[in-house]
């Protein structure tokens, strides 16, 4: 259920009452609902709205690590990691559907609106209920966009099924859901992108409703130690070539293996990207092209 008529959102507005609201005329909500808003309306409610001529500039305000960059048709595109955590294109940063001149940033803390908005429908309904706030995003090795959870709160995150046994006994050792972004991309069919429906109920999950409003969104975000690629490939091996031509530099005509330098595996992912480019720079700091 996607209820209509919530309009536009303003800086300041109370949006758990407006959503409460809209839900209202559909006949409110049920014990065990999940509530999934999208982060644009609770952005605007929270006045992240903010003057900027230069979206580029604000995309830069916001980064916090740079991924990848490549030329594209409107310009160049920024894969980077925001203030959050996330890693995705532009840094979440949104030109569309603001007012001329002004961009639309995330919420400040996803996770605090999801509870805010989980406290105010539960009070007002009666209910158990759970809510996701939603982000548009692209995936990695795929194609096209989807919504993902970035603010969680009531709703079982990652369900954890490692330790279980699938239909044939084998015991379970990887599986992990992510639950709350299947939520939040169920949630997308129903509400479409310019239908101007920013929120759906999710019915029939229940069960990954809990009594407390748990660690929110912040266990979807995969950490440092297992991202095998914070980096794109051109990005490593441009690294290994300046590395390479620096380990020339200091080094003279001595032999270098570039497979035995000491920051080949920081970045696991693309270790084998970053050797070649190691040993392109060292041949190009020592005039060697045979070298390495």
């Amino acid at each position: 259920m996607a209820p209509s008529g919530i309009g536009e959102i303003s800086p300041g507005d109370d949006l758990a009452r407006i959503v409460g609201d809209a839900l209202d005329r559909e006949g409110g909500l049920r014990e065990g609902d999940v509530v999934v808003v999208t982060s644009k309306v609770v952005s605007k409610a929270e006045g992240r709205v903010v003057a900027a001529t230069d979206r580029e500039q604000a995309i830069t305000d916001e980064t916090v690590r740079v991924v990848a960059t490549r030329p594209s048709p409107g310009g160049v595109l920024r894969i980077v990691e925001n203030r959050l955590g996330l890693v995705m294109a532009a840094a979440g940063v949104d030109a569309s559907n603001t007012p001329e001149g002004t961009v639309l940033l995330l919420p400040v803390d996803p996770d605090a609106s999801a509870r805010a908005l989980r406290a105010a429908l539960a009070e007002r309904f009666g209910v158990r209920v759970g809510v996701v706030v939603s982000d548009t995003a692209g995936r990695a090795w795929r194609e096209g966009l989807t919504d993902l959870a970035i603010g969680v709160a009531g709703v079982v995150a990652l369900d954890d099924l490692r330790g279980g046994v699938d239909s044939h006994g084998r015991e379970l050792s990887v599986t992990v859901t992510a639950v709350a972004d299947q939520i939040a991309a169920a949630s997308e069919l129903v509400r479409g992108k310019a239908a101007g429906r920013p929120v759906a109920v999710v019915r029939g999950l229940g069960r990954f409703v809990t009594d407390d409003d748990g660690p929110g969104a912040r266990v979807l975000v995969r950490d440092s130690g297992t991202d095998m690629f914070r980096e794109g490939s051109a990005e490593a091996y441009a690294r290994g070539v300046t590395d390479g031509r620096g380990a020339a530099g200091s080094a003279g005509a001595a032999a270098v293996d570039p497979g035995e330098a000491e920051h080949v595996a920081r970045e696991a992912g693309y270790a084998d990207g970053y050797r070649d480019g190691f040993a392109e720079g060292f041949r190009e700091g020592t005039g060697n092209p045979q070298q390495g």
